[in-house]
């Protein structure tokens, strides 16, 4: 039965390979075919139909009409049916689809909208490249029979650091759409740094007024040089929720990342009172982790921190919130006499569990935790928020290997893994000579082999598992600088991060992966005008 399977899923090349196919002989003729959808749909879902009917239209040359369907259900025989038939199955999990393709007609049933935007795109894979732009040519036909589908990880995340560089309003949506594509739901968006703060924030219009933009950006490797060119640019609180809803539309959640305490120059440069010196302080033009931070023993940087996360939570309706919390230096902490003091206010000791800054660090997590929770929001933070003592309830995402994420599963905290070693796209594809630009410290290309062979529950036992939520990639953009390049280190990579995520561990294959990848994905992505990494 696997061994049918697998043949079968080589011919369809649908990526990321789905959870069961079962193809018989015969086809279903799209051209001209009726697109309907029951009662009960939410708005997104009839538009991402809607656009499905249109793009036939275009590239088959003749109509297919869109009309809501009354006196079907999800027990209606695939059989009886003409034209697709998009219909509410309360019983399937969400995000899960099964999609029945008969000689007449094409059952689709889903839950919820994700699940349904999901049949979409396996729809899409199977026709011309084309279709995907409205293009015609290719054979317009579905073969007969049927896919039953769903994650395998209910996280399914990509980040983007729109920090180190700057992306439009319409880049991020292509890039959003890109991961749409291919069923990731969760974009993890890097919005403030110390080379830039990219939030518009009312009550702190300093924020974007001077801690938006640098004056320079250091060349290559060299942290003594400036190219001297003045660099930056923000969000308007009216672009993030048109881009909240550009993604949503498409079953991908934005998550925003505000870092604190550490990598808080871009604030701190606006507001300088906010740190342990009193500044003055700029937008850092260079790369690496400065020994600025945030004094957190002031109340009014506190308060700083509950206002931001006030007008955050009103433009982004996710249910986690990601507060950083990696590469926080303590040096400035040790002499702060006002952080000191509130160390001893707080009790706070050196012992096994972590030094008395460590827990200091803790105290703010803690507190964001509490606050943010009060809203109805869940933590991430980075690995380092487990030095010390961490409250319940925080997820940790593991950059710094798996290790993070291991000890933090064991010790009973949701994780989500995303390990330098596997997930880091800023690292270079191949030879680093041979590739454009990345960071100078690594040496060993991550492929896309490598990508594909993650294994998230790997040294975890079946209750740690539990507390896996999924897999992240992420993309740092300090040698980034434009779309064409970001687009490079994404593609194809993401493409083997989408099936360590969705597809079953025990159906994974690298041949039958890349000969998907070869024989199908060039060509859409080359449709739709991205700039990947040929496999070749």
């Amino acid at each position: 039965m696997k061994l049918l399977f697998l043949l079968l899923a080589v011919t369809l090349q649908i990526t990321p390979q789905p959870r069961e196919v079962a193809v018989e002989k015969g086809t279903f003729r799209v051209k001209g075919a009726g697109v309907n959808y029951v009662s009960g749909l939410e708005d997104r879902t009839v538009k991402a139909i809607a656009q499905l009917a249109d793009d036939i239209t275009k590239g088959t040359g003749k109509m297919s009409s869109l009309a809501e369907a009354a006196g079907v259900s999800a027990a209606t025989p695939a059989a009886s049916l003409k034209g697709f038939y998009f219909i509410l199955d309360k019983t399937l999990p969400a995000e899960n689809y099964n999609l029945e393709i008969c000689r007449k007609g094409v059952k689709v049933t889903a839950s919820d909208h994700n699940g349904f935007f999901y049949a979409i795109q396996t729809i899409r894979q199977i026709l011309p490249a084309g279709n995907y732009v409205g293009k015609s040519g290719g054979k317009w036909k579905l073969p007969r029979g049927r896919i039953s589908d769903g994650p395998r990880f209910g996280y399914r995340g990509m980040h983007l650091d729109a920090c180190r560089h700057f992306w439009s309003v319409e880049e991020t949506k292509k890039y959003i759409d890109a991961m749409a594509l291919y069923k990731l739901n969760r974009l993890h968006w890097h919005i403030t740094e110390d080379q830039g703060w990219r939030l518009e924030v009312k009550k702190y219009p300093r924020l974007t007024e001077v801690g938006a933009f640098r004056n320079g950006t250091m060349v290559g490797h060299d942290f003594d040089s400036n190219d001297g060119i003045r660099y930056g640019g923000y969000y308007t609180q009216e672009q993030i929720r048109e881009l909240v809803a550009y993604a949503w539309d498409r079953g991908v959640t934005i998550i925003p990342e505000i870092d604190l305490p550490g990598h808080m120059l871009g604030a701190l440069s606006a507001y300088p009172e906010l740190g342990c010196t009193g500044g003055p302080y700029d937008v850092w033009t260079i790369w690496g982790v400065s020994d600025d931070v945030l004094c957190v023993g002031k109340e009014k940087t506190m308060k700083f921190l509950e206002d931001v996360m006030d007008e955050l939570c009103e433009l982004f309706p996710s249910e986690y919130i990601h507060i950083g919390g990696d590469e926080c230096p303590k040096t400035r902490w040790e002499k702060c006499p006002v952080c000191q003091a509130k160390a001893n206010a707080l009790g706070l000791k050196s012992d096994d569990k972590g030094t008395r800054e460590q827990k200091l660090q803790n105290y703010v997590t803690s507190r964001m935790q509490d606050y943010l929770a009060a809203k109805g929001r869940k933590i991430i933070g980075w690995d380092e928020i487990l030095e010390g003592e961490l409250a319940p309830g925080a997820t940790v995402m593991s950059w710094r290997g798996a290790k993070g994420g291991i000890e933090a599963a064991k010790r009973g905290f949701d994780v989500i893994m995303t390990p330098n070693s596997h997930m880091y796209f800023d690292y270079q594809q191949a030879d680093p000579d041979s590739e454009p630009l990345g960071p100078g410290y690594i040496r060993i290309p991550l492929t896309m082999e490598k990508v594909y062979s993650f294994d998230p529950y790997d040294q975890l036992d079946a209750e740690a598992q539990k507390h896996i939520l999924g897999v992240q990639a992420n993309l740092w953009t300090e040698y980034i600088a434009t779309p064409e390049h970001l687009e490079y280190m994404l593609l194809p990579r993401m493409l083997a991060l989408a099936e360590v995520q969705w597809t079953p561990a025990d159906l994974r294959d690298y041949a039958r992966f890349e000969a998907a990848v070869r024989g199908r994905q060039e060509a859409v992505l080359s449709e739709l005008g991205y700039s990947f990494r040929p496999l070749d």
